[in-house]
């Protein structure tokens, strides 16, 4: 049978999700644990690859196994051999033709920024950071530039395997939490290319102190070269908040997690 997992995870001591020869990724480790519980191999396809010091916020992973344990089992065996800063938050069976990406229809992210003038200690790792102010009116400005579809090779990474740098954003929401000085980024598409979200926080980043202005954004797309956007900015603050998939396949659309995020 075909079992589908969502996971949460930080990413900061990690080289990212896809198995390494270091055996010190996401995926090795799960597939390790998953192995002892199930004590037989077992390999894992994702919903979304996340780069190195990426987080995890509900990846969905599945595999295909004969033994016949309670799904409760899967989560609770599996954890036992998991690292603490991993950790399987659910297990459902799901039919055959079920793929954690293929299957999925759209892709979330959040990005998390620490506007102060001193660095981050308690939440390092956690959050990206800038010490000049922000104008969020401008980076929502800048953002509903990059709605819709678009040849967003400009943020595309040069190791980017993605056949097609055309994709759609559906949303991009900007909000800085009330009281507080962390501004939380979240963006939907369909799908996203190699470090695609943190070249687009770049750009944000930088209209939003001032240094663009909101059209730039346009001419940023339309050079369709990745020397005109700005530097990549920082993996810290960056969250996969998971697959969308529709409601027939009745997956959990939520975890405890999403609850903490800042």
């Amino acid at each position: 049978m075909r079992i589908a997992l969502g996971i949460t995870y930080s990413g900061s001591a990690y080289e990212g999700w896809q198995s390494q020869l270091s055996g010190n990724t996401i995926q090795d480790k799960l597939e390790g644990a998953l192995g002892k519980f199930a004590a037989q191999p077992i390999r894992v396809n994702c919903a979304g690859r996340t780069d190195a010091g990426v987080h995890g916020l509900m990846q969905v992973a599945h595999f295909d196994t004969l033994l016949q344990r309670e799904t409760a089992s899967w989560v609770r065996g599996t954890n036992a051999f998991l690292p603490r800063d991993i950790a399987v938050q659910w297990a459902q069976v799901v039919p055959a033709e079920f793929h954690a990406r293929g299957s999925a229809i759209a892709r979330r992210y959040a990005y998390v920024v620490l506007e102060s003038a001193v660095r981050p200690s308690v939440e390092a790792g956690r959050v990206g950071w800038v010490y000049r102010a922000l104008d969020g009116q401008a980076m929502r400005q800048a953002a509903l530039h990059l709605l819709g579809e678009h040849d967003f090779s400009s943020f595309r990474a040069a190791q980017c395997q993605a056949k097609s740098p055309v994709k759609t954003i559906e949303t991009i929401n900007i909000a800085q939490r009330p009281g507080s000085r962390y501004w939380h980024f979240e963006f939907q598409a369909n799908a996203f290319l190699h470090h695609m979200i943190r070249n687009i926080m770049g750009c944000l980043i930088t209209v939003g102190q001032g240094s663009q202005p909101p059209p730039w954004l346009l001419e940023v797309l339309a050079a369709r070269n990745r020397n005109a956007a700005a530097p990549t900015f920082s993996p810290d603050g960056l969250y996969f908040l998971g697959p969308v998939y529709e409601a027939h396949h009745g997956l959990p659309e939520r975890v405890a997690a999403y609850d903490w995020l800042p």
